[in-house]
């Protein structure tokens, strides 16, 4: 079922939204070489406790994860480009970190997630992270009444393809509120014209992801972490927007971006 939101709850998730962005502003001040992972995550679960949010990762149980998510972010470095567990690794000069994140503040829910180079970044690396940041643009630029869900996807897979990715359409963006998944699902690759019609009250987490070299993905013992299925590095631009009459508000904007 979706639900569209009133004006009202599209500003609580705008409170909410803007937490987020700060949190991941000050997080990626912090990812430089030799920062551990581990105090990445310490650091998100004490702002999150500060600002008296809820994070709706610790305790997540989906089906395709093992036991309950133990982590308020997850942190995926490198070839790992979803739901990476955070463990015991300090940052290396060129690393590829992609942060996502996602809270509750009095019942209202964002999520965003940020991929960053640590130190000194390759022209490869630079580019791929500057895909999914054009893809995730041209995707809420097509989140306008009067188009449909396939527009969107059709925007954003249009940018990763042009530009000489793969992409893979096993994970994508979703609708949320109250809750952090709701529907509809979101692919990121699709048909013009074709989908559910666009409104203004609907609220959508638009999330492109990719690998450089691959569309394909395996899974870590940990049933967790999601990497490239042939180890390169990867990829995650996501922000919190709403429809309206015009066009698509970011609700986990930075005022730094």
């Amino acid at each position: 079922m979706i639900e569209l939101k009133s004006r009202d709850e599209i500003a609580a998730m705008r409170t909410t939204g803007g937490f987020i962005a700060d949190l991941l502003d000050d997080l990626s001040g912090l990812a430089a070489p030799g920062v551990n992972l581990l105090d990445l995550e310490m650091r998100a679960r004490e702002l999150i406790r500060r600002r008296g949010a809820v994070s709706c990762y610790w305790d997540y149980a989906p089906s395709f994860g093992r036991g309950p998510f133990r982590n308020v972010i997850c942190l995926s470095l490198n070839d790992a480009v979803l739901h990476g567990l955070p463990f015991d690794c300090a940052l290396a000069d060129g690393d590829v970190l992609s942060m996502d994140i996602a809270v509750s503040i009095d019942g209202w829910v964002a999520d965003s997630a940020r991929t960053v180079i640590v130190g000194a970044a390759r022209d490869e690396d630079e580019f791929l992270v500057q895909t999914t940041e054009l893809a995730l643009a041209a995707g809420i630029d097509a989140a306008r009444p009067g188009n449909r869900l396939g527009d969107i996807s059709a925007a954003i897979g249009k940018v990763c393809t042009s530009r000489g990715f793969r992409v893979n359409t096993e994970f994508g963006g979703h609708g949320l509120g109250r809750t952090m998944h709701e529907d509809p699902h979101v692919p990121n690759l699709g048909r013009r014209g074709k989908g559910l019609a666009l409104r203004p009250g609907l609220t959508l987490a638009l999330e492109p992801w990719l690998a450089q070299s691959t569309s394909r993905i395996i899974y870590d013992p940990d049933g967790w972490t999601i990497r490239s299925a042939d180890g390169s590095r990867t990829s995650h631009s996501e922000h919190t927007i709403a429809v309206t009459d015009g066009a698509a508000e970011i609700l986990t904007r930075s005022s730094g971006r």
